[in-house]
C-alpha cells in the first residue's frame, strides 16, 4: 500500500519528514500583539503531534493590521521577544518539528471583536482603529469603511512585511508563509470585488496582483536564500464576479516565477455575500487546478479529517501535501493515528511511546 501522505517532501531548500502540516489558526490570546503562555501550550502540543510543519497563526505586521486587539503581532521588539521565547521553548521539547509563521495584514477586516464575542467590527467607543484596503469599500454594509491606500500606505505596509520577516528570521522560523487569502489585505487587492482602483494596482488581473506580488518579492528578498517562503492564496471568492480558480492559478504561477517554495490553496472570506458549498474536500478542486499550473508543491486544505481521505488527495495527484486545522484542535495526535491507519507508524516522543498501538492493546469497552 502506498503511503504517500507519510513520505518526505521538499519545500525548496527545506525537507519535511511527511506531508502533514498544521494550518495557521488564530488563537486571539495575545496581549498587545505579544504571545502568551497559551501559545506555549498550544504550539508545544501541536509540535509533538508528528506533523512535519506547524504554522503559527496569522501574525500582524503592524498594529493596524491585526484582526482583533488580541491577535498576535510581529511589529515591535516586545512582540519579537515574546514570540521568540515561545518558539525557543517549543523547540526544546520538539526539536524535530519544523516551524512556520504566517505573516499577515487584515486590511479592512481589522478592528473587530474576537469570534466568541461575535466577530463584528468594533465601534469607536470600543476602541476601533482606522483600517486600510485597496479601495474604500467595507467588508459588509454594517462595517467600517476602510481608507483606500495611498502610495505612502503601500510603502509603509511593504516595509512592515520586510521588518516582520527580519524578526521571523531572528526568531529562527524555518518557513515564512505570506497570507494573501481569506479576505485579508493582499486578497483585497487581488479580488475585483474589493479592488476598484483606477491606478496601476487595479483593473486587470495583472494590476490587481501587483501589490501582493510586490510584497512577496520584498519578503523573499528579506529572507535568507536557504529559507522556504511561500504563500496562502485563494481559489475562489464564492461570489459572482469575484476571483476565480483560474485567477488563483495565474497568481500561483506568478509567485512561482518570483521564488515561492510552495502555495497553500484555500478560498472565501472576502465578501459577506459568499455562498460556500461546504463539505469534505470542498476546497481540494482549487488546489488541483493550481497544481496543474505550477511545479512547486501545492497544499490542500478544507474539511480534511481522515487519514485515508488525506492519502487519496495526494496519491490521486490533486495536491502534494495537506494541512489540517480544526481536526488538529480536536485531536492533536491526528498524525500518529494516520501512521497507524496507513500502516506506517510514526515515531512518538519517548515519554508517550507506551501509548502507541504496539505497546498498549487498547481493549474495547
Amino acid at each position: 500500500m502506498s503511503n504517500n501522505l507519510l513520505t518526505p517532501i521538499s519545500l525548496g531548500p527545506l525537507e519535511l519528514k511527511n506531508r502533514i502540516a498544521v494550518a495557521p489558526m488564530c488563537q486571539y490570546s495575545a496581549v498587545d500583539g505579544n504571545a502568551t503562555d497559551w501559545h506555549v501550550v498550544h504550539l508545544g502540543s501541536l509540535a509533538l503531534s508528528g506533523a512535519a510543519l506547524i504554522t503559527v497563526e496569522a501574525t500582524g505586521v503592524e498594529a493596524a493590521g491585526r484582526i482583533t486587539l488580541h491577535c498576535l503581532g510581529l511589529y515591535s521588539d516586545d512582540n519579537e521577544a515574546a514570540l521568540g521565547d515561545v518558539i525557543a521553548r517549543v523547540r526544546k521539547v520538539a526539536p524535530e518539528a519544523k516551524l512556520a509563521i504566517q505573516l499577515a495584514h487584515a486590511g479592512r477586516k481589522a478592528s473587530t471583536h474576537v469570534p466568541w464575542q461575535g466577530g463584528h467590527a468594533l465601534s469607536p467607543e470600543e476602541g476601533a482603529w482606522t483600517t486600510y484596503s485597496a479601495s474604500a469599500l467595507p467588508f459588509s454594509p454594517d462595517w467600517h469603511t476602510p481608507v483606500a491606500m495611498t502610495e505612502a500606505d503601500l510603502d509603509r505596509v511593504e516595509q512592515a512585511f520586510v521588518e516582520a520577516t527580519h524578526r521571523a528570521v531572528r526568531i529562527g522560523f524555518d518557513v515564512i508563509e505570506l497570507h494573501s487569502a481569506h479576505g485579508y489585505l493582499l486578497h483585497q487587492f487581488f479580488s475585483p470585488l474589493s479592488n476598484v482602483r483606477e491606478d496601476a494596482y487595479g483593473g486587470s488581473l495583472e494590476n490587481r496582483m501587483r501589490f501582493p506580488l510586490r510584497v512577496f518579492e520584498a519578503v523573499r528578498k528579506a529572507a535568507p536564500a536557504g529559507m522556504a517562503v511561500g504563500a496562502r492564496i485563494s481559489g475562489s471568492d464564492w461570489v459572482e464576479g469575484g476571483a476565480t480558480p483560474a485567477d488563483g492559478a495565474a497568481y500561483a504561477r506568478a509567485l512561482e516565477d518570483r521564488g515561492a517554495a510552495f502555495v497553500d490553496v484555500t478560498s472565501g472570506g472576502l465578501d459577506s455575500r459568499q455562498a460556500i458549498a461546504i463539505g469534505p474536500n470542498y476546497q481540494v478542486p482549487f488546489a488541483a487546478e493550481v497544481k496543474r499550473s505550477v511545479n512547486i508543491p501545492v497544499r490542500a486544505v478544507g474539511l480534511i479529517t481522515s487519514p485515508h481521505q488525506a492519502e487519496e488527495i495526494i496519491t490521486s495527484g490533486k495536491a502534494d501535501w495537506v494541512a489540517l486545522a480544526r481536526a488538529m484542535l480536536a485531536d492533536p495526535r491526528w498524525p500518529w493515528r494516520a501512521g497507524e491507519a496507513l500502516g506506517q507508524p510514526l515515531t512518538w516522543p519517548i515519554q508517550y511511546a507506551r501509548a502507541s498501538a504496539k505497546s498498549w492493546p487498547r481493549w474495547p469497552e
